[in-house]
């Protein structure tokens, strides 16, 4: 099976260009918001721009931001020379040229992990724990410069980078440490003369596609367990967002993990994505992306039966009682809704309010939202940034449109934010109901659509009433409620009188067409492993 562009197309979320490599690549003129802005705004971005590049500056000068590709260990360009642009979401600002890979590449890359696997799935649990726990310390002790390489190219506020770079530097502690973990069985034997054992080991090289609205948090939660395991690895990024990978391939290799455990290749998606599927040699893949990308992958990974694991798109709903506390309530209703400005896979999508309290929540609610503190991530008092390019603000107003033309009401925001951009208002909206496109997608931005309940049994249909099953949140001060709604809902991760459940001691991975497969926690280990049978006969 053949992966065109057209079908490659979305590897993340919103869906990443294909030939994006050299002069191909969307000007960063098409990042310009057409509504005009004041003086004051204008005056704005300039400093925005001026802040962002002397911290590329800084970075770049200290040789942490990479450009190449990363296969055996070294630092690698593209076969034919080509690369493609990394762009600033928040100034539009070039950050540099990066090697716009594909298939060769790829395959060498393979190649390269296939001949590390040999040597490094030899090695005791403890000495590939002793490298990842490496790993783990020189991702903290670099955590400001991967949260301003986060920064720069994916645009969340500068807190929320750093506080990125330590969730996803305990995935690396996580598996350093349960990698010494991997047990076996003894089966008690049937006949008398036979022996019977359980043994796990790992599955090989594995193919890890990320997305861009976690540059890093992403990786380490594969990669790590992948390693653990004894398994090697071939990082394909978005190319919205490959520095971060590069410069965390970097610290791995200052970690001590040997050259082609870890490879890096970014540019031409579909001829990467065929590399991938095609291998022999690559034994699983894992993907974070959309679901209709995941479902392709599934059915490409058949052609030579992969072990696949996949966290992909949610709809996620969040349940507000009429028994909550309030207080309770908004706090994590804001943390659900807007981290990343809405660009996560476990945002609140639908929040199902009780008729009893609807009014007073909306209130409170938007009064909340619109006190969030709008601009680049490098700014005091950020706490949304822009969204990752125009197409990402284009399908933003193109669901509020039509869940306007459809009776709904706006509470706050509702369109592009005056500092132009990709930047969108922070927007609450009422009197949705459950056709509109606001109910039934993903928005994927910073977009809050309040739906009116009555009853649990209502508000449990209305939160299961569609295909995707990954997050969901429920806020009430009945525990028997809590319990009985969490084992109705059905969604891999519920969150009750919480908005941000996300570790890495907790599997995560959702259920119907959110994916398959769990990550973080022990259960995260089993992805990487293959269960084998030993009987031993005639031992009388």
């Amino acid at each position: 099976m053949r992966w065109t562009p057209a079908k490659l197309k979305g590897l993340t979320r919103i869906g990443m260009s294909v030939s994006r490599c050299s002069v191909n690549f969307i000007s960063h003129r098409l990042y310009t918001c057409p509504q005009p802005r004041s003086v004051s705004a204008a005056i704005f971005s300039h400093q925005m721009s001026t802040d962002a590049q002397s911290v590329a500056a800084r970075l770049n000068s200290s040789g942490f931001i990479k450009s190449q590709g990363f296969i055996g260990g070294k630092w690698t360009d593209a076969y034919d020379g080509k690369t493609f642009e990394v762009y600033n979401p928040a100034t539009g600002d070039l950050i540099t040229n990066v090697s716009c890979m594909g298939g060769r590449e790829t395959n060498d890359a393979i190649a390269s992990a296939q001949d590390a696997f040999i040597s490094w799935n030899k090695l005791t649990a403890a000495e590939r724990s002793k490298c990842l726990r490496k790993w783990f310390d020189l991702l903290m002790a670099h955590k400001e410069e991967l949260g301003q390489l986060m920064t720069l190219e994916q645009g969340k506020p500068l807190k929320e980078a750093i506080g990125e770079v330590s969730y996803g530097a305990n995935f690396v502690e996580f598996y350093a440490e349960e990698a010494k973990r991997v047990y076996g069985d003894i089966i008690p034997a049937t006949l008398p003369d036979r022996r019977l054992f359980v043994i796990k080991q790992p599955v090989g090289v594995v193919g890890a596609i990320t997305p861009w609205n976690f540059p890093l948090a992403m990786i380490t939660r594969k990669v790590a367990p992948a390693l653990a395991s004894g398994c090697t690895v071939v990082i394909k990024p978005s190319e919205f967002t490959p520095l971060t990978a590069l410069a965390a391939a970097d610290l791995s290799i200052q970690a001590g993990i040997p050259p082609g455990a870890v490879n890096v290749v970014m540019g031409n998606a579909s001829e990467i994505g065929d590399a991938l599927l095609a291998s022999r040699q690559v034994r699983k893949i894992t993907f974070t992306g959309s679901t209709a990308v995941g479902k392709k992958l599934m059915a490409g990974a058949a052609e030579t039966v992969k072990k696949v694991s996949l966290e992909l798109g949610g709809n996620a709903p969040c349940i507000i009682f009429d028994d909550a506390d309030i207080d309770v309530a908004l706090k994590g209703t804001l943390a659900a809704k807007f981290r990343n400005s809405g660009q996560t896979c476990v945002c609140a999508n639908r929040i199902l309010v009780q008729e009893a309290i609807y009014d007073k929540f909306a209130k409170a609610f938007s009064k909340a939202v619109e006190s969030m503190e709008v601009g680049n991530g490098f700014g005091e008092g950020v706490v949304q940034g822009p969204l990752i390019n125009d197409a990402a603000v284009l399908k933003v107003e193109s669901f509020v449109q039509d869940a306007v033309s459809k009776g709904a009401k706006i509470l706050a925001g509702g369109k592009r934010h005056s500092l132009g951009m990709t930047f969108y208002e922070p927007t609450v909206i009422t009197d949705v109901k459950s056709e509109m496109l606001l109910s039934r997608e993903e928005v994927f931005g910073p977009v809050a659509p309040l739906l009116k309940f009555k009853t649990e049994e209502e508000a449990i249909h209305m939160a299961n009433d569609t295909n995707a099953g990954l997050a969901a949140y429920i806020f009430t001060t009945n525990i028997q409620r809590s319990w009985r709604v969490s084992e109705a809902l059905e969604y891999g991760l519920v969150g009750v009188n919480e908005g941000l459940i996300s570790t890495e001691v907790a599997p995560f991975g959702g259920v119907k067409q959110s994916g398959l497969g769990r990550e973080g926690s022990k259960y995260g280990m089993d992805e990487y492993l293959e269960t084998k049978y030993i009987c031993l006969g005639n031992m009388s």
